[in-house]
């Protein structure tokens, strides 16, 4: 790998109410689509890939995630007491002070090929977004880029000139990117909390900073929302993530 980084950040305040239903009483990351909560599964993946500190912001029924630091010591946790008022970009906003170092960028509730964190880690630039080619899966984020580097983000395709790839959610943030992001975000603060890293922050600084977009056409992968995108993850893309994955060596 080309100069990894060895410090993830995972954002897990959110209370998954389109999810209420079905996770009764627990957080989206503590979904089973095998053995383990899903961001278990990461969290191990994430170890494979050469992580050493694993940062989890929390919120809603944040005792569970307590409970999965108690288990791995490379996790510290760090509570965004304002989570039911505020977006991912005010999670990862409260722990300003912790983050050191250049790190990668994940979401509790999200489900991917080992190949994921391969292909971020051995980027070349400092900064990356992964990008997958069409999913149909609801609630895309669909990203423009020019000469590889990102240019908009947005859920609405009228807003994005020619879309390139769909935001997985895997992402490497440079300190200094991330210091643009907290000034930045500051500013928006003011007028409203819910404030999204993606299409909030990372919109705004878009085609004014140098962050790069890495593409994996054919990648496996499933962000878990709402009842819709479950069935999709336990039908359809799971089980092949386990089948490749396998294939890849990799059988945590």
């Amino acid at each position: 790998m080309n100069n990894p980084v060895n410090l993830a950040v995972i954002l897990a305040a959110g209370s998954g109410a389109r999810l209420k239903n079905t996770v009764k009483g627990m957080p989206k990351g503590f979904l089973r689509l095998g053995r383990e909560p899903i961001i278990e599964e990461s969290v191990k993946k994430l170890l494979n890939s050469g992580i050493k500190q694993v940062i989890l912001i929390t919120g809603f029924l944040e005792e569970f995630y307590e409970g999965l630091a108690g288990k791995y010591p490379c996790i510290k946790t760090v509570k965004n007491e304002s989570y039911a008022d505020s977006g991912s970009m005010f999670s990862l906003y409260c722990a300003k002070d912790r983050i050191k170092k250049d790190f990668l960028l994940l979401e509790s509730d999200l489900i991917y090929e080992y190949r994921a964190l391969e292909a971020v880690q051995g980027f070349p630039k400092d900064n990356c977004i992964l990008l997958s080619g069409e999913t149909n899966s609801g609630d895309e984020v669909y990203v423009e880029t020019h000469d590889g580097r990102v240019q908009h983000l947005s859920k609405d395709k009228k807003k994005v000139g020619s879309i390139y790839g769909e935001l997985v959610g895997v992402s490497r943030i440079s300190l200094s990117l991330l210091d643009k992001m907290l000034e930045e975000s500051a500013g928006l603060f003011k007028k409203n909390l819910k404030l999204e890293y993606d299409t909030g922050c990372l919109e705004a600084l878009a085609g004014k900073t140098e962050i790069y977009a890495k593409k994996v056409e054919d990648l496996l992968w499933a962000e878990i929302d709402d009842e819709n995108h479950l069935r999709r993850a336990k039908e359809e893309v799971y089980p092949e993530i386990i089948k490749s994955d396998r294939e890849s060596g990799l059988n945590l």
